[in-house]
């Protein structure tokens, strides 16, 4: 970086760490700690439950893959991105079905209850590995702003980065998160406007609308990947399903489905960044709003990289604060342990350990698209889980078919051992679409055949033995009667 731009770069990320510490409560509390209670023990208001729901969500990796997309496939590959946010809605209904009906306190707690402690266990190691991703996936989109991938500047920018947001994190766990979110929805909303302002009037809207190609091979291959897996996405994000239990039902349903049409919306337009990218006819890039920035002026570039920062800061404490809940709380109640106010410190243990070693994919280098698109089809097994328990009887047997079908499918993928020849489409994500297509297929058979055949043994069993009880209920009140 030049002298000044070194400057103002280096000075926002300093300065918004100052910012970020003065406004994050000191949190003592297990309540406001793993669930966002104020300091007099209240749930937080719908308002900030909306805002953090809606920020967490807009990744700073989700923001730089709308471009990316945008600038690929069009406004076709904006949707099919924007596309990811509809399962937010659609979390929440499900999480407000199992609270009313099956008073669910929470999805680690539901499933030992329900399909056993190898279940949640299962689960649990899921949620892990996305909390994992989403350390290192954002930091990288940070640190290139900094400098290039591998760089010391990129390294520096992006450790300085999470070791600002681990701080305000182990000060209150999920009552800062909630809390900054708030300022940093704010700042992403006004730079946001104040950058597409700056942009699309360069084009005739008609051909921001207009771009891309309806094809299978064109984007729509994509589109329809999103789709499929928004009906198990959001249940391995515990950023999001967190949030679904810290607030009275009905609060929560509204905050989750005015998120995820915020949300949308914000990433739909978002991704007429790479559009106009694409209509200058600038070379490919994978980070195209860095290199946008780049092209335009250091003003465009710095304001891409305060977009980025409050997306990117907003997700990782709400990972963090996950993280802590997951590991010195719910996992220890699978071995039947409650550490009681000794958790708070185990969390904030969990969170600096995960600093450092969440950040090692970012000093390497990997796809940041790689986080959302393979972790969306290693856990495609859960959607029927979630979403037909109690439809179909609940078996552990059914929960199992369903979820490690997904993951081995994913796996399976993820290595190249999936031919290419049950590709559906022949575009790049070709086959991505026919593992989640077939997979969701395979997973929800799984699920729902050994309830079917429990259910049906279970009939059989008690149906003779029921109509002579009944027979015998009959006939003892007809001799009462006479």
């Amino acid at each position: 970086m030049e002298s000044f731009q070194g400057y103002l770069f280096w000075g926002f990320l300093i300065v918004y760490g100052m910012i970020m510490m003065a406004i994050s409560p000191r949190v003592i509390t297990l309540g406001g700690f793993f669930r966002g209670e104020d300091k007099h023990g209240r749930a937080s208001s719908p308002f900030l439950l909306t805002a953090s729901i809606f920020i967490s969500w807009i990744f700073a990796k989700s923001v730089t893959n709308a471009a990316n997309l945008g600038a690929q496939y069009g406004i076709v590959g904006g949707l099919a991105y924007a596309s990811y946010w509809l399962c937010i809605p659609l979390a929440g209904f499900a999480i407000y079905r199992l609270r009313t009906k099956f008073a669910a306190k929470g999805l680690v707690s539901f499933l030992t209850s329900n399909y056993g402690p190898a279940a949640a266990l299962a689960f649990s190691a899921a949620i892990l590995i996305r909390l994992f991703n989403e350390v290192w996936s954002n930091s990288s989109v940070v640190g290139a702003y900094y400098g290039d991938s591998g760089s010391t500047a990129f390294i520096w920018g992006a450790v300085l980065f999470t070791l600002i947001t681990l701080a305000y994190s182990m000060r209150g766990g999920l009552r800062s998160s909630i809390v900054t979110d708030t300022i940093q929805a704010v700042l992403f909303v006004v730079v946001l406007v104040f950058v597409i302002a700056w942009i699309v009037p360069k084009h005739p809207i008609g051909e921001y609308v207009s771009s891309g190609v309806w094809g299978l091979s064109t984007g729509v291959d994509m589109l329809l990947v999103t789709l499929l897996q928004i009906f198990s996405y959001p249940f391995h994000d515990p950023v999001l399903t967190d949030r679904g239990f810290i607030s009275e039902e009905k609060i929560m349903v509204k905050a989750f489905i005015a998120s995820g049409v915020l949300g949308f919306f914000a990433i739909l337009i978002f991704s007429f960044i790479g559009i106009h990218y694409t209509l200058l006819g600038l070379p490919s890039s994978g980070n195209v709003p860095a290199a946008l920035g780049k092209v335009m002026s250091t003003a465009m570039f710095f304001f891409m990289a305060v977009i980025m920062i409050s997306a990117a800061g907003s997700t990782l404490d709400s990972t963090f604060s996950s993280l802590a809940k997951l590991c010195a709380q719910e996992l220890p109640a699978l071995a039947g342990k409650d550490f009681g106010n000794k958790a708070r410190i185990i969390g904030m243990f969990v969170m600096l350990v995960f600093a450092l070693i969440g950040n090692l994919p970012m000093i390497v280098g990997t796809d940041i698209l790689k986080a959302t698109t393979i972790s969306g089809t290693m856990v495609m097994g859960l959607a029927p889980i979630f979403l037909l328990h109690g439809l179909v009887k609940p078996t552990r047997l059914g929960f199992h078919l369903s979820f490690w079908t997904g993951i081995v499918l994913g796996i399976a993928f993820t290595v190249g051992a999936v031919p290419s020849s049950i590709g559906i489409g022949g575009g790049t994500n070709g086959v991505l679409l026919a593992v989640n297509l077939y997979g969701l297929i395979l997973c929800t058979l799984g699920y729902i055949i050994p309830g079917l055949i429990l259910s049906a043994r279970e009939a059989k069993e008690s149906g003779p033995s029921g109509s002579a009880h009944e027979a015998i209920a009959a006939a003892g009140e007809i001799e009462e009667r006479a």
